[in-house]
């Protein structure tokens, strides 16, 4: 009985420190409360409370609808990242954003995943519909220290999800634009250096993009979508001088991804389960391909 015991504790011990998502939890939360204890950032504990509330309640319904059990991680790291980038004045639009953040993995589905990532949707949708919520990419600021400390945490989050080819390839193509237009306009090389510094690509790079629920499944196919979503964005910032071009950029390339996968033929990602022993619910979850 105790070794039975012991043997469950070290099972739920080593799910754990294998699923990303625990990393990406414990990372998200330092970063906000860096952003308001060391940056200033004016985010209502009450907006941040909303955000995360919806998004809870949410993923709780749907779950029960379709005879699932209920996963807090994928919501949390949602409504944290909401919290980081969106901002409005007011606190229905949290709430609705985190609302249309989960409710978007069940409702928008192509080749068995959901087709947007869940947090860049809110944003996305609540900051295009309502002039009281914007994109707030600048908060960030700069720092070279900081980057470094973004670009650690971050390669951490997704050598563990197994995304770093893609977090990789956004970043080497995005770098690779900007580097061609120093050289093209004639501006010293130091200003790409400084734009790449930027905390709020580092966090879209390393904890939006690298969701491997809706990136492509395969190797190259991920590397393909990396380049066009950087391509994008570079043309969002630089042409249409939208500040938060890289976000928009990626909920416009997500309907790519089935398109991808169609031509890439790879496995769909899973998170790490605890047993190989399935609930009802856990088989149906099988048969969706993990919504999560």
């Amino acid at each position: 009985m105790v070794k039975a015991r012991a043997h469950k504790h070290t099972g739920l011990r080593d799910v754990f420190l294998r699923d990303p998502r625990h990393y990406q939890i414990a990372i998200l939360t330092s970063l906000i409360l860096l952003g308001i204890f060391k940056l200033g950032f004016s985010i209502p504990w009450w907006h941040a409370l909303g955000s995360v509330s919806s998004a809870l309640i949410t993923q709780l319904a749907f779950d029960k609808f379709i005879g699932r059990n209920f996963d807090y991680r994928s919501p949390l790291i949602s409504s944290m990242s909401l919290t980081m980038l969106l901002r409005t004045g007011s606190i229905s639009l949290s709430i609705l954003a985190g609302f249309l953040a989960v409710a978007s993995k069940y409702l928008i589905r192509a080749e068995g995943k959901h087709v947007f990532n869940p947090a860049n949707f809110g944003i996305v949708i609540v900051a295009v519909f309502f002039s009281t919520a914007w994109v707030s990419p600048g908060q960030w600021g700069t720092a070279p220290i900081l980057a470094v400390w973004f670009a650690g945490l971050g390669v951490l989050v997704t050598t563990k999800a197994k995304s770093f080819d893609l977090t990789a390839g956004f970043l080497a193509s995005f770098a690779a634009l900007l580097f061609a237009r120093a050289i093209i306009l004639g501006d010293p090389l130091s200003i790409p250096m400084h734009q790449l510094q930027n905390g709020a690509l580092l966090i879209f790079a390393f904890f939006m993009i690298s969701d491997p629920k809706t990136t492509p499944n395969a190797h190259k196919g991920r590397l393909l979508y990396a380049a066009l979503v950087a391509l994008l964005g570079y043309v969002l910032t630089f042409h249409f001088y939208h500040s938060a071009g890289v976000i928009y950029a990626l909920i416009l390339s997500a309907p790519l991804v089935p398109l991808i996968d169609r031509y890439f033929n790879a496995p769909i990602y899973q998170w790490p389960t605890r047993t190989p022993t399935q609930t009802q619910g856990e088989r149906y979850e099988q048969n969706i391909q993990t919504i999560s």
